[in-house]
């Protein structure tokens, strides 16, 4: 979180701020003392309004309790993209942090101009203004209607250093938390508008599907509209139960064509190998004379993955009589959003408004979207009323875009000493982001279910400079003198993909860690020694030793307890994290603790960082040890937490998070860190307590099993 320069060395905006340069766009100061501040990162429970307004109020020189951070809106508001990629702090944080800079000095300015005195004879505290030379004190508030902020961002203008900060850098309380420990309305599902009715969506029995017929009869007597738009089937209704009945009683009578086109769920190794793909050269490098004397080849793979957000998805739209949408949605990207329902719709985008509101679990791309987008084209049928729409459970496992299944090829030869001397990886994938508006199209589910539908283009995936998708972490971090690494993204899918925490990282990191462990074990040296031994990264091996030092690596263990680490930095540019996991696995597989060891540069509130890491190794135990897609030819079968189950409370794992201070550097973000180094930590403890190794996730009690019958026969 720093401020970009020049090759002159002139300072210059950050990213974010030259693309909103207006301090009006971000900063409005009241007369009750209260400053504004708006951002276009959303808070998605990872506490990142909390971060940000606490670089806000150092800049102003203000209380935390003097800034109020309000909700994301396309109408008044920075467009900063998508909140994703773990990037806000370091995007979100530098801007926010030269605007409020300059914001302070234009109200310093004219203090010091009312008092006639030098704007550095002029200091703020807590949101008063005072100079030993003025007769008493001013305040943001009491200049608020003489500072014009409909003025450009001034890059010149110096902001705070980490030792000058006095609320960023510490654990400052959550603003979100209060209300929602009380069970105060806060959530989407909570929004009650003036006039709201309620809606609910019939979703097709599979992909594919397309409505024949349908018996409206079955929903007589209810006191609802029954919406239909090809295949795009809804209710209306003024309450919400009886929209919940009538839906299902108009399930219930529907007729449709229906056809398999899934892949065999069995066999997702032959379905994403057998193409055609996009090639993705990422290092190409000269292979050169190599001192082999032996080599490692095996395969990894992950099965597809939803998203299991704890409550459905839900949207808000509001159609007005004179023909402007209003839309309220828990959206990681409000303006992509508004642009796709526009396009969708046929409508101009300066008439759609999408403010952000806050949902319960989000990790990438769910159902949000979608959700918002059943929500207007039940409005369209009603307008001047608000409309809500909410999935229930089956909706959300079976019809949220899933992440992608994935397999992994890894080669590596070594010379006598054991040293590494050539690494080939090849991943196939399908895509990792069809949020709304890829590929040209509104990328929203109902959209291909209308009259005139819109199709899906495959998924695609992010450019490299924000991270990629397929090959995000698919170059080992360690030093290897030739490399090849190549991804292989599907082009043509049945099955919706898109961005789910960490992207292919999640995979790759798995692979390559696990990998890493064979090769130590092949070369009979220990797998952290042998890290250690190729990574010159001193950032790195700070925080493998952090996490082994804490974790105890190397005491002897329990009989049936394994222990094993994983280690990546996230993007190859965000954060250092290292696991180390204690697994039990005698009866069944069950994650006792997690050491793990974090480095994201300069720290804005070091107990956001805990959380973040602790909720992302928390998913990744779950994903590891339990998540997988289930369908058969024509539809997804695992709709409910029975057949898609998730780590329970009970199972959850003792998690203790150190943090390897790096102060003046960079701030990164921590939400995706720690996927990938979970899921390989818990692979390799699971090898060392079974001694077998299964490399196709989820590591479950039977997969284990099997691999030790392999190991026998």
């Amino acid at each position: 979180m720093t401020l970009e320069r020049t090759q002159a060395g002139a300072a210059t905006l950050p990213k974010n701020l030259a693309a909103n340069p207006l301090l009006s766009s971000w900063v409005s100061v009241h007369a009750d003392g209260i400053v504004d501040v708006r951002v276009g990162k959303v808070e998605l429970g990872q506490g990142i309004l909390t971060a940000l307004a606490q670089l806000a109020a150092d800049e102003l020189d203000m209380d935390l309790t003097q800034v109020r951070m309000l909700p994301a809106n396309t109408a008044n508001g920075p467009d900063e993209g998508l909140t994703s990629g773990s990037m806000s702090i370091a995007e979100s944080g530098a801007a926010v942090c030269l605007v409020a800079a300059n914001v302070r000095a234009l109200f310093v300015c004219e203090a010091a101009r009312r008092w006639q005195v030098a704007a550095t004879q002029v200091t703020v505290q807590a949101g008063l203004i005072a100079s030993p030379q003025a007769p008493e004190t001013t305040s943001y508030a009491a200049l608020a209607d003489a500072v014009d902020l409909e003025v450009a961002a001034d890059a010149g203008v110096p902001v705070k250093t980490p030792e000058q900060r006095r609320v960023a850098g510490t654990s400052a309380a959550r603003l979100d938390l209060p209300d929602k420990v009380a069970g105060r309305a806060r959530f989407i599902h909570d929004l009650r508008l003036p006039g709201q009715l309620f809606g609910r969506v019939v979703r097709p029995p599979s992909p594919g599907a397309q409505l024949v017929a349908v018996d409206a009869s079955a929903v007589a007597g209810l006191e609802v509209q029954v919406v239909r738009d090809g295949s795009f089937l809804g209710v209306v209704g003024a309450d919400e139960a009886v929209a919940v009945r009538a839906v299902e009683a108009l399930r219930s009578s529907t007729t449709w064509d229906e056809r398999d086109t899934l892949p065999d769920e069995d066999d997702l190794d032959t379905f994403l190998r057998a193409g055609p793909h996009e090639t993705i050269p990422v290092v190409q490098d000269d292979p050169g004379a190599r001192p082999d004397v032996m080599g490692l080849r095996a395969t990894y793979s992950r099965p597809f993955i939803a998203h299991a957000s704890m409550a459905p998805s839900c949207g808000v739209a509001w159609w007005q009589t004179d023909g402007d949408l209003a839309v309220w949605s828990h959206s990681q990207g409000i303006h992509h959003l508004r642009d796709a329902i526009a396009q969708a719709v046929n409508l101009d985008g300066r008439s759609v408004t999408v403010e952000h509101a806050e949902g319960a679990g989000c990790y990438g791309h769910n159902g949000a979207d979608d959700a918002a987008f059943d929500a207007v084209l039940l409005a369209r049928a009603v307008r001047g009323r608000p409309v809500q729409v909410q999935w229930n459970r089956r909706d959300e496992l079976s019809w949220s875009p899933f992440g992608s299944a994935m397999t992994a090829d890894v080669e590596a030869t070594v010379d006598e000493s054991g040293r590494l001397t050539s690494w080939t990886y090849d991943v196939w994938s399908q895509g990792h982001t069809a949020r709304p508006g890829y590929a040209g199209t509104p990328g929203l589910l109902a959209a291909t279910h209308l009259e005139q539908p819109w199709t899906y283009p495959a998924p695609t995936d992010p450019p490299t400079a924000r991270g990629s998708g397929t090959t995000r972490n698919a170059v080992p971090i360690y030093d290897v003198p030739h490399r090849r690494v190549t991804g292989h993204r599907l082009v043509e899918t049945p099955i919706r993909s898109s961005a789910l925490r960490a992207l292919g990282a999640y995979l790759n990191v798995f692979a390559i860690e696990s990998f890493m462990d064979e090769l130590a074990q092949l070369v009979g040296q220990d797998p952290l020694a042998y890290r250690l031994a190729h990574l010159d990264d001193e950032r790195g091996r700070r925080v493998l030793q952090k996490a082994a030092g804490v974790a105890g690596w190397g005491q002897n263990r329990p009989e049936g307890l394994g222990v094993g680490m994983g280690f990546a930095r996230y993007k190859d540019r965000g954060a250092y994290c290292a696991v180390v996991a204690e697994v039990e696995a005698v009866h069944d597989i069950r994650v006792r603790r997690l050491t793990i060891a974090v480095d994201v540069g300069q720290v804005v509130n070091p107990d956001g960082v805990r959380n973040q890491i602790e909720g992302g190794a928390t998913q990744a135990t779950s994903w590891t040890l339990k998540e997988r897609v289930r369908f058969d030819r024509r539809r997804v079968t695992s709709d409910d937490w029975e057949s898609y189950p998730i780590l329970l409370f009970s199972e959850a794992p003792q998690i203790d998070v150190e943090i390897v201070s790096s102060p003046g550097l960079p701030s990164v973000g921590a939400g995706e860190a720690a996927q990938g180094p979970t899921a390989a930590a818990i692979a390799n403890a699971v090898a060392d307590a079974t001694g077998v190794r299964v490399r196709d996730l989820p590591l479950t009690a039977p997969a284990v099993v099997a691999a030790i019958e392999s190991e026998h026969r």
